[in-house]
């Protein structure tokens, strides 16, 4: 019995060090292909929010760790890309985060100018409602496009906000805290670079 047992303990054991084998073989085959597509889906976002750039892999070196949960919604660290033509500095691209959604957090990128000007935005993740919140997405309505060309001045702050609060931005039928929360993190976003002049000449310390 007790010789039984034991037979089966251990060929349980390598059946179950065959598997971990095989699933390390898979994943150290797999791993390159999944890393492939991170970047390519990260190439396609910052298509996006850089309209009419060509975006190279290039891009996604110049990136630097930045931390501020009042104004990038988070407390951890975010990424924050440089786009630049040969030494001279034309764009950053943050990642940030309304925390404040309907139905959670609310992940995404903004592209602007030095002086904090708006060349893009993008909603990265969500969970709004389908049909009402999740028109934040490009695919879904243009609203997000709404930013383009849109900047933070002290004469303009009120003015950031939907127009059920006195500002400039659309409110959704039926869903205003979404669209309310995406107009502060943008807001705040521009806010953030412009207070930090120090991005420009940060050294790059993201581990792609």
């Amino acid at each position: 019995m007790i010789k039984a047992i034991s037979k089966n303990a251990l060929a349980l054991a390598g059946a179950a060090a065959f598997c971990v084998a095989i699933l390390g073989m898979v994943n150290q085959q797999t791993a390159p292909r999944i890393e492939e597509q991170r970047q390519a889906s990260k190439m396609a976002i910052l298509t996006e929010v850089l309209p009419g750039i060509k975006v190279t892999s290039s891009l996604l070196q110049d990136c630097v760790l930045v931390q501020d949960e009042q104004l990038l919604g988070r407390p951890g660290k975010q990424q924050l890309y440089r786009w630049r033509d040969g030494n001279e500095l034309h764009a950053y691209i943050i990642e940030t985060t309304a925390p404040d959604g309907y139905s959670g957090n609310i992940d995404l990128i903004v592209a602007l100018q030095p002086d904090g000007t708006v060349l893009g935005t993008r909603v990265l993740n969500h969970q709004e409602t389908p049909g009402l919140g999740d028109k934040i997405e490009a695919r879904r309505s243009p609203w997000i496009l709404s930013f383009s060309g849109k900047v933070v001045t002290a004469d303009n702050a009120g003015k950031w906000a939907v127009r059920k609060d006195g500002g400039d931005f659309d409110q959704f039928t039926g869903a205003t805290i979404t669209p309310r929360a995406v107009v502060k993190a943008v807001r705040n976003a521009v806010l953030y670079v412009q207070q930090h002049a120090e991005l420009a000449t940060q050294a790059a310390n993201c581990s792609q």
